[in-house]
């Protein structure tokens, strides 16, 4: 299957008509057009991070909101997970293929004390927490999920990070006998994500185990996935088997496939658009709204987590590392 058949997805189950109609065009034209090397790319570094400032009731006034959930049942069947086909339903209803356990992580790279982790001495040794999140995803739609989990920052000083550790890169599992997606190329295998050290260690930066109370299911991301609030759903990479801390700007997924349209920051920003739609606003999947024809909300800065994350990127041009 062509890349361009693997991407040709439903567009109801996407965004709205006139994305849909931009995307059409987009799919003709990708197989001839040109990689392009732009901001925001691995071989392009950004300026230093500057000093974060955030403070403790500042971080935990983002870890809840008071708006409405989205329904479990739409959270479970509304998904991105291109490992189990490339329709919002494909996860779902994917046969349930994915061996959650035993589940290991490997951690090496820039780091005094590399080694593994398994998810059972995971969640062992440390407590779980709840964080009811936003989620925005790049398509311009959002949801609202109570997820279970662990802050990442405490998972990471685990394995004591050097000097040389600027970015921390993660990669999912890419098993085609388990997650039947991989047979069709539609981006490089395996999935691969980073993060710059300090959003990694912000407060914010959760892996999440569970949603709702329960497990998370195999289409969610099984048996752990990461969950960056105020970036575009697609850097929350799911089913977790390798984290790397690099002193460069690891290469991505998306930006490997389309460095101009998925930088490797990724933050919610709705004044700057995606180049074949607008990000002024999203379809919100929440209460018992319908998917298609949820209420449309006016996107915030950086996702509304603006008091806990801007201070990371004060100075940055962020229409040019997008």
């Amino acid at each position: 299957m062509s890349l361009r058949d693997a991407l040709r997805i439903p567009e109801w189950q996407v965004t709205d008509e006139a994305v849909h109609a931009a995307r059409r065009g987009f799919l003709q034209t990708l197989g001839a057009a040109p990689v392009l090397a732009l901001a925001g790319c691995a071989d392009a570094e950004p300026p230093a991070a500057p000093a974060a400032t955030v403070t403790p009731e500042q971080a935990r006034s983002g870890f809840r909101t008071s708006e409405a959930l989205t329904r479990i049942e739409d959270v479970t069947s509304y998904n991105n997970f291109y490992e189990f086909g490339t329709a919002k339903n494909d996860p779902s209803q994917a046969p349930k293929t994915l061996k959650t356990s035993p589940w290991t992580i490997n951690v090496t790279g820039e780091c005094d004390k590399p080694g593994q982790i398994g998810l059972e001495d995971l969640l062992k040794t440390s407590t779980s927490e709840e964080r009811i999140y936003r989620l925005r995803c790049v398509e311009g739609w959002s949801m609202v999920i109570p997820w279970m989990g662990i802050p990442l920052a405490s998972v990471l000083a685990r394995f004591a990070p050097n000097s040389k550790a600027k970015y921390v890169a993660f990669t999912t599992l890419a098993d085609p006998k388990q997650m039947p997606g991989i047979r069709y190329r539609s981006i490089n295998w395996p999935y691969r994500e980073g993060l710059r050290m300090d959003e990694a260690m912000n407060p914010l930066s959760f892996l999440a185990t569970g949603l709702y109370g329960k497990p998370l299911p195999q289409q969610n991301g099984a048996p752990v996935r990461l969950v960056v609030p105020w970036k575009y759903g697609f850097k929350s990479i799911k089913s977790i088997v390798e984290i790397k801390f690099v002193e460069r700007m690891p290469e991505t997924a998306w930006h490997d496939l389309q460095p101009s349209e998925y930088g490797f920051f990724s933050n919610v920003n709705p004044n700057v658009d995606h180049p074949r739609w607008s990000q002024k606003n999203e379809r919100r999947i929440a209460g018992t709204a319908s998917k298609l024809f949820a209420e449309r909300i006016p996107t915030r800065m950086f996702n509304g987590y603006a008091d806990q994350v801007a201070s990371m990127y004060a100075g940055m041009d962020l229409k040019k590392w997008y």
